[in-house]
């Protein structure tokens, strides 16, 4: 085996391209990716620096010459044929590989509403490009999408003094991924910044200076942005005969249908030990399963095993989440002066955590309780809730057990 070829130039193939050579492969490694940069990392892209939208490299053009990575950008793969072991190109060429791995990402998903056409995406560097650069002359934008993406966007506009207003289907903004406690406080915290929000609400029509909503309500927007979340890019994997559900389907080798063919980041839904397949949409989790990837791609089985992890950033707050917390987890919440953490328990054993505060001020803590997540322990809730008790001294004593 001599050629890997790695379709997505986004942070888990790109790391995957890397990883190979940290793992000691020496044949070829060709990474393609559709935009005409060096790959870049997406999270910088909503949170602009002095007003300019961030494009951080995930590596320079001289880091992939020295690892022996042929990059080739601005094309995408039309067609793989699986049998042939082969990926024909946009600009026409095919290639061949012995194994490949699809990075695919994820695409927005789209509105469907009339005028629909009118609203910007937020997915990619030209597209938070052109939503800073129209908000320099605009005096009202509406979000619609409460999400994770969403939210950062409002506080980042509030910021900016611009009049935002917040379109959301469900009863509550964040209702997907946050913990319903630390959801409310940065809720209210965007109320108190001045954020209007228009809930449990549809869109009827999206017209040149307004979201005009189901019950008749017109928002005034001079911008209107689509965060309604993402789909999985699953087309090239689906047009092959790959195995595919809200996502590409992998064992817990990252391992897709096809023997020779993995897929990792956010196009991935990973088999879990319990049955079923879970899709992690963060960039830590992206670059942990391109690394796994890799590996097993030059001949390891490694099981993909990360603990889930994101973050968010809104005004000075900090939200960091690990593991997977349920409606039906005990919850135990330790005060500290700069935050607060919640536990989750699940028949005694701790299987997340999430902390809320200002700025990075937990980032310590949540990492402490990540590593507790890791070592499967069962922790007394009443050390859990007392913020006397460290919690590196409840790792230590777990490990010495």
């Amino acid at each position: 085996m001599d050629r890997i070829i790695i379709i997505g130039a986004g942070e888990s193939g790109t790391r995957a391209a890397f990883a190979l050579r940290e793992s000691g492969f020496v044949g070829s490694v060709t990474l393609i990716g559709t935009e005409p940069h060096l790959p870049y990392e997406r999270p910088p892209l909503s949170k602009p620096l002095d007003g300019a939208v961030q494009m951080k490299p995930i590596c320079g053009a001289e880091a992939l010459e020295t690892a022996g990575i042929d990059y080739i950008k601005g094309v995408s793969a039309s067609r793989l044929d699986r049998h042939a072991r082969s990926v024909t190109l946009s600009d026409g060429r095919t290639l061949a590989y012995d194994k490949l791995l699809l990075a695919t990402g994820a695409r927005p998903r789209r509105l469907t509403c009339a005028g629909a056409e009118r609203t910007l995406d937020f997915r990619t560097y030209p597209d938070a490009a052109a939503i800073f650069s129209r908000t320099e002359t605009a005096k009202s934008v509406a979000i619609i999408g409460g999400g994770l993406i969403g939210m950062e966007l409002a506080a980042v506009q509030r910021g900016k003094g611009i009049a935002v207003s917040v379109i959301e289907m469900a009863p509550r903004p964040l209702g997907r991924a946050v913990p319903p406690r630390f959801a409310a406080k940065l809720h209210a915290r965007h109320l108190d910044e001045g954020v209007t929000f228009h809930l449990g609400r549809g869109i009827a029509e999206i017209i040149d200076d307004a979201v005009l909503l189901s019950d008749g309500t017109a928002v005034p927007a001079d911008i209107a942005v689509a965060a309604i979340g993402v789909q999985p890019d699953t087309a090239l994997a689906e047009a092959a005969g790959l195995a595919v559900g809200n996502g590409i389907l992998t064992d817990l080798y990252l391992q897709t249908s096809d023997p020779n063919i993995y897929a990792s980041g956010d196009c991935a839904a990973v088999a879990q030990p319990g049955g079923g397949h879970i899709r992690f949409e963060s960039w830590r989790n992206a670059r942990a399963q391109a690394e796994v990837a890799a590996r097993n791609m030059a001949g390891g089985k490694d099981v993909f095993a990360a603990i889930p992890w994101f973050w968010t950033d809104q005004y000075d707050l900090g939200l960091q989440v690990a593991g997977l917390p349920h409606a039906d987890h005990e919850t135990v919440t330790r005060q500290l002066d700069g935050g607060e953490l919640e536990f989750y328990l699940d028949g005694g054993r701790l299987v997340a955590a999430a902390g809320l505060g200002f700025g990075n001020g937990l980032a310590k803590e949540i990492k402490l309780a990540e590593m507790l997540i890791a070592a499967g322990v069962s922790p007394d809730p009443g050390a859990l809730a007392d913020a006397s008790v460290n919690l590196k001294a409840l790792l230590k004593s777990a490990r010495a057990a």
